[in-house]
């Protein structure tokens, strides 16, 4: 077991690269499962999900290979498994994507409910109804979702709800079968668009990815090909965060600024200076952060609920109240009792959080209970008085590659211990 021992008061300053996105690696490794060519993914940071992932396809029979400079080969040719192994898709939420893929590829799948962190309820029903307007036979027994594919083909599917994870699971098993798919009400994340490039840049067929109304032509077959992800805007979006609550100075590289105008409209608004160029983030905060009145997560372009917790943590030491509302999930809020810890005043009312400002954050023994919430943990860290000492950081380790070299690069005093 490892644990992060974080000498706080460090003002963070330089150059940070952003990492292909994880939201984007994850769902594009399911969807290389189609394809009859091999696949070169470049860029793929290994953070723990996107090595479960892997696992998974190497169970299924795909060949992969890690090449040094960071890139991931994947053959899919040899892969024969039509059920995702059940004690590893446990690990791992995005587990799900592999239904939408195994079927266009095989017509059959056999996926167990999805695991990864425990932050609310994260029905599949949409993603279930979605493939049955695909024709698709769907049983659910004794935790396993069976599906039979074999009379699959084009069909109309609207979304009661912009669910991520169904339309990208819709797209990929609308890629390989007869006919015409359109999903209306469709996500419109980055992450959506990047994973129709990376299917059209296959061979397959989608149109108006990024909008609310999403057209997939069925092709007979994907060919291989190289592909880049786009970077991680939650993980820029982090550094932000933990720049502005330091009183820092940063640079983001490789982060297309459209993606995160919700959280710099808001640093903009708790007195952080800002400017943005083409794929470039230029962040300086020289004072105290401002209280923010109203934050309310929502799905793209809204205030993304996966830095719900990050700016949360920021808001801990700003001046004046804060009130944040998270729309999308309904525990997301298990990091507040350890801000709490740290000398934060947090009042969570249901999905509503009222957060007071205090002058400084103390040191505390703290335990990071999710991804997003243990990113909060850390920027808590960074400028809390003392030294702080954070727990399970493997739930950390599934959406950032070593957070502790990348905040030491810029001037931050964190060790990784085993204990």
């Amino acid at each position: 077991m490892e644990k992060l021992i974080v000498n706080g008061g460090s003002r963070l300053c330089g150059l940070v690269k952003t990492v292909s996105a994880k939201n984007a690696v994850l769902p594009i490794l399911a969807a290389s499962v189609m394809s009859d060519g091999e696949i070169t993914l470049l860029e793929c940071p290994q953070i723990t999900d996107v090595k479960v992932m892997l696992d998974i396809l190497k169970r299924m029979g795909c060949d992969i290979h890690i090449e040094q400079n960071g890139s991931v080969k994947i053959n899919s040719q040899s892969a024969y498994l039509s059920q995702v192994p059940q004690n590893i898709s446990k690990e791992l939420r995005s587990s799900i994507f592999m239904m939408g893929s195994i079927l266009s590829k095989f017509k059959k799948a056999v996926v167990s409910y999805p695991g990864g962190c425990e932050i609310g309820l994260r029905p599949i029903d949409f993603h279930v109804k979605g493939l049955r307007a695909l024709n698709v036979n769907i049983k659910e027994e004794d935790g396993y979702i069976f599906c039979d594919g074999s009379k699959m083909c084009g069909g109309f599917v609207h979304l009661d709800y912009p669910s991520v994870g169904a339309t990208e699971n819709i797209m990929m098993a609308a890629t390989l079968i007869r006919g015409v798919t359109v999903i209306n009400n469709a996500a419109k994340e980055p992450e959506i668009v990047d994973l129709a490039n990376f299917i059209n840049t296959l061979g397959g067929k989608i149109k108006g990815a990024g909008s609310d109304k999403i057209e997939i032509t069925g092709v007979k077959k994907l060919h291989g090909g190289t592909y880049k992800c786009i970077g991680d805007r939650i993980f820029a979006g982090t550094m932000l965060l933990a720049g502005a609550m330091t009183k820092g100075e940063l640079e983001i590289e490789g982060i297309n600024y459209n993606y995160l105008q919700p959280l710099v409209s808001k640093l903009r608004e708790s007195a952080c200076k800002i400017d943005c160029f083409n794929d470039k983030i230029y962040m300086y905060c020289k004072n105290r952060l401002k209280a923010i009145r109203l934050t309310a997560t929502m799905p793209y372009p809204g205030f993304p609920t996966d830095l719900q917790a990050p700016l949360m943590s920021s808001l801990t030491t700003a001046d004046g109240t804060s009130i944040i509302v998270e729309n999308l999930f309904e525990t997301r809020f298990k990091h507040v009792p350890e801000l709490i810890k740290m000398g934060a005043e947090i009042t969570v009312k249901d999905r509503v959080a009222i957060v007071d400002g205090v002058s400084s954050l103390h040191s505390a023994e703290i335990t990071a209970k999710d991804l997003r919430g243990g990113a909060a943990l850390v920027l808590a860290a960074l400028t809390a008085e003392g030294t702080t000492s954070i727990n399970e950081i493997n739930h950390i380790d599934r959406g950032y590659v070593s957070i502790e070299k990348t905040l030491n690069e810029l001037g931050a005093k964190i060790k990784r211990i085993t204990v």
